[in-house]
């Protein structure tokens, strides 16, 4: 595969992380897409395939954690595409409390906030916090983009946010947030190219 410029996609979870590869010299195309699977047993591996595939490939990754799967991640990175090639990396954060909900850049005071937010997901953003920071050490030129899984319900109406509880709660960042929404504004964009082969076929 030829070194052009590609940008990264990450989406951790408990027990995988899934990645896609865009060319970032065109139309953002994706090139490569795939998962570090069963990170923390024997049978963890690296599974991909390109756009021109239809089977997975497979190669070991002996990784115990999402952390110590970077680095062999970013080798096999640098196989595929060349590491120099990697121009920037996206991650999905579950969270970004009442401050983060736009795409924002890692910084460490960023960093820092992030994990003060951490007991409002403790399952998720820890170790979120953790992946970010293992791909700064591993790929430390490189800028990493956060986008929050909060984004798409941000402009709910303050009565929708506010919870049954005492308002210092929700003046300390306890408030209802919604989840899942970059799934959320993908549905809605794949439904808004939908709607007039519907309104056609309805009208018919």
């Amino acid at each position: 595969m030829s070194q052009s410029q590609s940008v990264l996609t990450i989406n951790a979870g408990s027990s995988s992380i899934k990645f896609a590869l865009f060319d970032a010299s065109g139309e953002s195309q994706r090139t490569i897409t795939g998962q570090l699977e069963r990170i923390g047993t024997p049978e963890s591996a690296i599974a991909w395939r390109t756009k021109d595939q239809s089977d997975m490939q497979r190669q070991p990754l002996g990784a115990k954690t999402s952390q110590a799967a970077v680095e062999p991640f970013v080798r096999w990175l640098d196989a595929q595409v060349g590491r120099a090639a990697i121009q920037a990396v996206g991650h999905r954060v579950v969270h970004g409390g009442p401050t983060y909900w736009q795409p924002t850049r890692a910084t460490p005071e960023v960093i820092a906030e992030l994990r003060r937010l951490s007991p409002l997901d403790p399952k998720h953003l820890p170790a979120e916090i953790d992946l970010i920071e293992a791909f700064s050490q591993h790929l430390p030129s490189v800028p990493q983009v956060l986008c929050f899984d909060t984004a798409f319900h941000a402009t709910l109406p303050r009565v929708a946010k506010l919870l049954p509880l005492p308002r210092r709660y929700d003046q300390a960042g306890l408030q209802r947030y919604g989840f899942h929404g970059l799934s959320c504004e993908s549905v809605v964009r794949q439904l808004g190219s939908v709607l007039p082969i519907a309104r056609t076929w309805r009208s018919g």
